[in-house]
């Protein structure tokens, strides 16, 4: 299997950074080889529910183009959001 290409997030992912980043994020997308994504969110410190909602545009995106994608690092608080909102299980798989 091939390696993913690692998308790192940034350190801010709210509703004022959303439009810039799912911009970025589809150009990493459309980037990607077969072995697909890894969104690295280990420097992700402020977010909202923006990132919830940038993480499932990616998902959908990936889907599209039959790329795995995938998410590493994932801080606590962005994962109790998703469950909030009831899309925990939508997100991308962990790597």
């Amino acid at each position: 299997m091939a390696t993913p290409a690692v998308f790192a997030l940034p350190t801010h992912a709210t509703l004022a950074q959303a439009r810039a980043l799912a911009a970025e994020l589809d150009a990493a997308i459309g980037q990607a080889g077969a072995g697909g994504l890894c969104l690295d969110a280990a420097a992700l410190a402020e977010f909202d529910t923006a990132a919830v909602a940038l993480l499932l545009h990616a998902q959908r995106t990936a889907a599209a183009r039959a790329l795995p994608l995938f998410l590493r690092a994932a801080p606590p608080k962005l994962h109790q959001l998703a469950r909030l909102y009831g899309v925990h299980t939508l997100l991308p798989a962990a790597a």
